[in-house]
């Protein structure tokens, strides 16, 4: 998930605490991404379930389908990722379920990189995006955050979870690295598109001469993690959640560790079209019964996240 995206670092308290319990989900196996449709969680995807409380707050289209179609970045645990049998699991996918409860549709979540989850969300690809993305004015308004340029129309977000990121090196390895300036004269791994990517190219400005901050982007947050695992960089960077995760899994706990605090906690949102409001305000009214109902809790308490819990579901709450 990430927080994907430009925002201004701010120090976070770190949430270190989660990292035992996301022990729980570290039996789930990280395996690669296929471009193919999931199924997530329902019985009927071919017509909306009467006896669905919210059903009727849906747009028509949507209701005669019985499904909301998610563009994601299925490689990103625990957020969203794919098990040892091929099946979609995660936080998402998880709260998904329970959102499609309220409405009485199936989310069926497909595979994209995460850099084209909003185009193929404006092309209508997809109905929402729902893939750790933050909720940010600039996508809010549809501006590329290294150009400031406006390259397409933004989207709303129904956020739902608030994230910040952090630093991880290889285990018994941190070479001093506590903080982001102290990445100067080394080399960090990312994924494309996302907070950490932005905030390293923030950082890289500020290195003093002779100290070059070096940055290898990859379509996805594991290619990132075997480059790093491989001692092709010194370092790496992921929302926490995923970064906790890895940590916690990868070789058994015993290839990675985290450093220094979190930075950039922000909001998580389910990005919609700016033209969809009804759909948008639907899968509002729908996290607003999960949290009420105690389903959106048991979701968090599974993955080991409640520290990124919301109280209500909020509309473009990014900054």
């Amino acid at each position: 998930m990430t927080a994907r995206s430009t925002r201004r670092p701010t120090a976070a308290h770190s949430r270190l605490a989660a990292v035992g319990a996301l022990a729980v989900a570290g039996a789930l196996l990280l395996t690669g991404c296929g471009d193919q449709t999931q199924d997530n969680g329902s019985d009927d995807s071919t017509a909306t379930k009467s006896s669905a409380p919210l059903a009727g707050k849906l747009p028509q289209s949507i209701r005669d389908k019985g499904v909301i179609k998610v563009g994601s970045d299925i490689a990103y645990a625990p957020v969203e990722f794919k098990d040892g049998s091929g099946k979609t699991v995660g936080i998402d996918p998880d709260l998904a379920a329970a959102l499609g409860e309220q409405l009485g549709v199936t989310f069926e979540f497909e595979n994209g990189t995460f850099d084209t989850l909003l185009t193929g969300l404006r092309s209508k690809r997809y109905d929402i995006a729902m893939s750790a993305m933050t909720d940010t004015k600039d996508r809010q308004e549809g501006i590329d955050s290294d150009t400031g340029k406006k390259v397409g129309e933004g989207v709303d977000f129904v956020d739902y979870f608030t994230a910040g990121v952090s630093i991880y090196t290889k285990k018994g390895d941190d070479q001093g690295i506590k903080t982001w300036s102290d990445l100067c004269g080394k080399k960090i791994v990312v994924q494309r598109g996302t907070v950490s990517e932005d905030l390293a190219k923030a950082e890289a400005k500020k290195c003093p001469s002779g100290k070059k901050l070096s940055i290898e982007a990859f379509d996805n947050d594991q290619q990132a993690q075997t480059r790093l695992r491989a001692g092709g960089a010194n370092a790496g960077s992921s929302d926490f959640p995923v970064a906790a995760y890895a940590v916690q899994t990868s070789g058994g706990g015993k290839d990675f560790e985290l450093v220094g605090e979190q930075v950039e906690a922000a909001p998580y949102g389910i990005a919609v079209a700016k033209d969809n409001t009804q759909l948008r305000d639907a899968l509002k009214a729908a996290l607003d019964a999960i949290i009420k109902s105690g389903e959106y809790g048991k979701v968090l308490e599974k993955w080991g996240v409640t520290d990124g819990a919301v109280e209500a579901a909020t509309l473009n709450g990014g900054k």
